[in-house]
């Protein structure tokens, strides 16, 4: 494993300065833990039962690369089932009636994932086809069968295969000519739903007769429209709608009749429902003020399986075995990474299988976020999960940041982040504003910032600043902004064109040039592309005019405040490009300016001892140019 690291020294340990300050009474014996302790921690994923209900099939980055293991339901045994040190290793599902598995890995964050199956002997490429990405769709309810995508035949879209266990030959069942997104396969494979996107926010849907190759159009009016299951009797279609109203709600479409249901809404949008295998079981995840909520429904009794209460936990990530009796679930929350629980439905008991937190770090040493609303510049009231170290006080403040997720149209929620509660732990308050245009609060909120960005959405950002710099416990000297992706655009957007808002940015794989990233999207982000346009811009259209005056690289002279830029080599999403210029740019300001190269990493970094390196030198940076205090490195 390479990894270049330009400006900054390499494979160094980084600890703060220790001076003495006081520590919230409730907390005892505070510590400041070091990256490499935070990122001891594993990250573990996945859930699928073998045929005996003995082991689950896992994904964990415990080796400090991601690779799959098998979990015994009896013991919390690991045992390792890929031993990769290089590319990520991710689980997909055991076979239904052997120990046989199926993964996927790309190479290096490349994004052109290949499905593999892992049986005694050897690994075997079921999808070796070179330059495209193949996708899991599920199994056939006989389990003689898979379902899968590739954009193989053509790079924009993706067609729909079915793979015969026995000969492992693929068989073209739909071949995708416009780009539509798979959304499920009914039980007696007769019916396919399909999406269409229109735009960021709205979808058509439709069910395919694979006998007759006819759709039926399911949505009346442009609106977001998602499958969500087949009944296990193949009779109706459930899925979301938000038709009429601000959130996604549950409805049952018959499919012979053409009649809709009703089923459930709630006043946050419901993300998803599905049923276990024989249909005993609805599960539904509701996205409820940036927390997810799950609730399982017997579905003859309509009465709800109450699962284990965690204090400050949230359960997520539920699976069933086949024969309905046991449930697979992670527990976790914003102060605490998510643990892996298997659930006996008869006996009403919950065994937790691992125990993810380092045992040197104190658990109530980690940080609880809380969500707050402040009232932007127009009034808009902007949602944002904040999180205070233990050891600010009105009498000892501390330097904060803004921190923008992901997107555009992503969302910070109150869940577990290694480098929140790194950077919290070491005195840096953090507000992870949710802007316009962030997803989870209605429909009309995430079209706020369409053709707008770095304007209202950064004002928002800005507005949150404003909110920290009023909080009795922050040094209003003192607040920077940081983001990924476009995160990463907004962190350039503030000191590109409000260098005098933030005092320092952190900019991890962030757009820098709208007109070259929309333009290099990649190919099989075809369906989507149009949609992508349609919020930001069409670069080959007179939107270009906006898209340069948006881009940061254009106006890099403004930049006046420090600034880390983070990127990975490999990434196709936001190209390493981005980040040349930017940094070479804002060198030729006399600028402080750092740049971290990681060549084995896409968009985002999942290899822990790039994450030690990223993190450790954010924090590093942040230490010198925020907290202004000095910094002690230890070899």
């Amino acid at each position: 494993m390479k990894k270049y690291i330009y400006y900054l020294l390499t494979m160094l340990i980084i600890a703060c300065s220790s001076e003495t300050k006081k520590v919230d009474n409730s907390v005892k014996n505070l510590k400041k833990y070091t990256i490499n302790q935070f990122m001891d921690n594993e990250s573990v994923n996945g859930g699928s039962f073998s045929s005996d209900k003995s082991k689950l099939l896992v994904t964990s980055n415990k080796t400090g690369v991601y690779n799959m293991y098998a979990v015994s339901t009896k013991t919390s045994e690991f045992i390792p089932e890929s031993k990769s040190d290089s590319s990520s290793v991710f689980a997909i599902s055991y076979f239904p009636n052997d120990n046989r598995i199926l993964f996927s890995m790309d190479d290096n964050g490349n994004e052109l994932r290949h499905i593999y199956m892992k049986d005694s002997i050897k690994v075997t490429d079921l999808t070796p086809y070179e330059g495209a990405t193949s996708s899991f769709y599920g199994w056939a309810k006989n389990q003689k069968s898979f379902f899968f995508g590739s954009n193989n035949r053509d790079k924009r879209f993706f067609d729909i295969y079915q793979m015969n266990t026995q000969t492992f030959q693929p068989t073209l069942i739909f071949e995708n000519l416009k780009g539509y997104n798979f959304n499920g396969i009914s039980n007696d494979k007769k019916y396919l739903a399909l999406s269409k996107t229109v735009n960021t926010n709205d979808s058509d849907l439709f069910i395919y007769n694979l006998a007759d190759k006819t759709f039926t159009q399911i949505n009346e009016i442009l609106s977001s429209n998602v499958a969500s299951d087949f009944s296990i009797d193949n009779k109706h279609l459930y899925y979301t709608t938000d038709v009429d109203s601000e959130f996604s709600y549950l409805m049952k479409y018959n499919i012979e009749t053409k009649t809709k249901e009703k089923v459930l809404e709630k006043p946050w949008d419901i993300t998803s429902s599905y049923f276990s295998y024989n249909g005993k079981y609805q599960i539904t995840s509701i996205n409820e003020d940036a927390k997810m909520k799950v609730f399982i429904i017997d579905t003859k009794t309509g009465n709800e399986i109450k699962l284990p209460t965690f204090k400050n936990g949230s359960v997520i990530g539920v699976g069933f075995s086949r024969d309905e009796t046991k449930i697979s679930f992670y527990v976790g929350g914003s102060n605490s990474p998510y643990n892996l629980y298997v659930y006996d439905i008869a006996s009403k008991k919950a065994k937790k299988l691992t125990n993810v937190l380092n045992k040197d770090i104190d658990p109530t040493h980690m940080v609880n976020s809380k969500v707050i609303r402040f009232k932007s510049f127009d009034g808009v009231e902007i949602p944002a999960i904040y999180y205070t170290p233990h050891q600010a006080t009105k009498n000892n403040k501390v330097p904060a940041l803004i921190m923008v997720h992901g997107g555009p149209g992503g969302q910070s929620g109150q869940y577990y982040n290694p480098l929140v509660q790194y950077l919290v732990n070491h005195g840096y308050a953090i507000l992870a504003v949710n802007n316009r245009g962030s997803s989870g609060y209605g429909k009309t909120f995430f079209r706020m910032d369409d053709l707008n960005h770095g304007d209202k959405d950064l004002k928002d950002c800005i507005e949150g600043k404003n909110w920290l710099a009023k909080q009795e416990i922050i040094d209003s000297e003192s607040i920077g902004i940081m983001g990924g992706s476009y995160g990463g655009y907004m962190t350039m957007a503030a000191l590109t064109f409000a260098p005098d808002e933030f005092d320092v940015g952190v900019n991890l794989y962030g757009v820098t040039n709208w007109l070259r990233t929309l333009k290099s999207i990649p190919p099989y982000w075809e369906a989507f592309r149009e949609a992508l346009y349609k919020e930001l811009g069409d670069p080959y259209s007179a939107d270009s005019i906006r898209l340069r005056k948006i881009s940061p690289l254009f106006h890099a002279e403004s930049i006046s405040k420090p600034l880390i830029v983070l990127q990975g080599t490999q990434d196709p999403r936001v190209l390493k490009v981005e980040s040349d210029e930017i940094v070479a740019a804002v060198k030729k300001n006399n600028v402080p300016v750092e740049y971290v190269l990681f060549e084995d990493e896409g968009h985002g970094f999942v290899k822990k001892e790039n994450q030690i390196t990223a993190y450790g030198n954010i924090l590093k940076f942040l230490d010198t140019y925020l907290k202004k205090t000095e910094v002690t490195i230890k070899q």
